[in-house]
């Protein structure tokens, strides 16, 4: 068979690698790859580089999928993407593809899937996160998914929910789970020599992107950030940039002139690629912004997590996540208590909610057990109302 897996992002194609290379060398498998949007672009490293130097080849480039300033620019790329998707995979004609999340970049692939009737899998459907226009995205591509596999049992039972059989429903656990335990992470001198900086005994990551739902000011909450981080002067302080969405130049800037005034022991990184983000962020003390990875790949780490602001609304939170609003006073009153002896010393009992490694390797299995060219005319799968529930009653 052969399977399609598209990559738009440096982080997304550090959960994708582990999976790729299990279909890579499975001999019934045959992968293919297609890239797009920030993979290409220098100002967020080109790192389509990275993807072809861990092995991959890559089979297409779909180009017409750039930053987006505006939401109208969403809206032009998405249509843009879509047909550009539809001349790659028309041309390589995959027997299913693989899309991860909630990005626009892989609506405008499902989308041309959908209408070529390629099977989709669709990887971490049924989350939730109020505060980005990726939430509404994620479902949508559920619709037209064929295949579920989820990292949790109720973002499961939220897919069933928007009519999604059962049996297409499969519960592997989170991918950044299986990535924290699948690499070899790096020492703290091998990381300070790759990185060019020196490390202090408190490491403060910060991972922040645009709030894309709810007209957010997301300059001002990362300047309430900053202002909190002032707080923490024998702290070594890192900022990676930002993704592609809306918004994104705004934020570069804000960061860039921080750094210009501060020096280090203040740095940032346009992309620090996934074994040098997650060896940083196990090696850090806390974790503050509204990255998703905050919650689904730290508690793995032991890694403390302030999530500001409400892009993760909704996400599944372990013990080692603290919430602060974006204002300065909450931030920095969450993070002394993230530094705290007590909340770290606590830390190695954390459980993740996104359960143990071996996701890759179940997203494998149910590749192998699906007979893609089998699949009948997708239906609304009706769940059982509660009793006291009518079926007008809203939900």
């Amino acid at each position: 068979m052969k399977i399609c897996v598209v990559t738009a992002t440096r982080a997304e194609f550090g959960l994708l690698s582990g999976l790729m290379e299990l279909i890579d060398s499975d001999s019934d498998l045959e992968l293919q790859v297609v890239v797009t949007g920030a993979h290409l672009m220098e100002e967020f490293g080109h790192t389509v580089d990275a993807v072809r130097f861990a092995g991959f080849r890559v089979d297409a480039e779909v180009r017409e999928i750039t930053a987006a300033e505006t939401n109208a620019d969403v809206a032009h790329q998405v249509g843009n993407g879509t047909s550009g998707f539809a001349t790659a995979l028309g041309s390589l004609q995959p027997d299913a593809i693989i899309i991860l999340g909630d990005r626009y970049e892989m609506l405008a692939a499902a989308m041309a899937a959908f209408f070529l009737e390629i099977p989709i899998v669709h990887l971490h459907g049924g989350e939730v996160t109020e505060g980005a226009f990726d939430d509404s995205i994620r479902h949508v591509i559920t619709k037209l998914s064929r295949v579920h596999c989820v990292a949790a049992e109720e973002y499961g039972q939220r897919v069933v929910q928007l009519g999604e059989h059962p049996d297409s429903v499969h519960v592997v656990g989170g991918l950044g789970v299986d990535e924290a335990s699948r690499l070899s992470l790096m020492s703290r001198i091998e990381l300070e020599t790759n990185l060019g900086i020196e490390l202090a005994e408190t490491i403060i990551l910060v991972s922040y992107h645009p709030v894309t739902a709810g007209g957010h000011d997301s300059v001002a909450e990362l300047s309430e950030i900053i202002a909190a981080l002032e707080s923490f002067p024998e702290a070594t302080v890192v900022f990676t940039m930002p993704n592609a969405d809306p918004g994104h130049q705004l934020i570069r800037k804000l960061i860039e002139d921080v750094l210009s005034v501060h020096g280090p022991p203040w740095h940032g990184f346009v992309s620090l690629g996934q074994l040098r983000y997650l060896s940083l962020a196990a090696m850090a003390t806390v974790v503050v912004g509204n990255s998703s990875s905050g919650l689904t790949e730290m508690p793995s780490l032991r890694t403390a997590t302030v999530n500001v602001g409400m892009r993760q609304k909704g996400r599944l939170a372990a013990g080692s996540v603290l919430t602060a609003a974006p204002n300065r006073d909450e931030v920095r009153s969450a993070l002394s208590k993230a530094l705290s002896p007590g909340f770290q010393g606590a830390l190695g009992a954390v459980v993740s909610p996104y359960g143990l490694p071996g996701a890759s390797n179940m997203i494998l299995d149910v590749i192998k057990k699906t007979d893609f060219r089998a699949f009948a005319e997708k239906t609304f799968f009706r769940v059982r109302l509660n009793k006291d529930e009518s079926a007008d009653a809203p939900r």
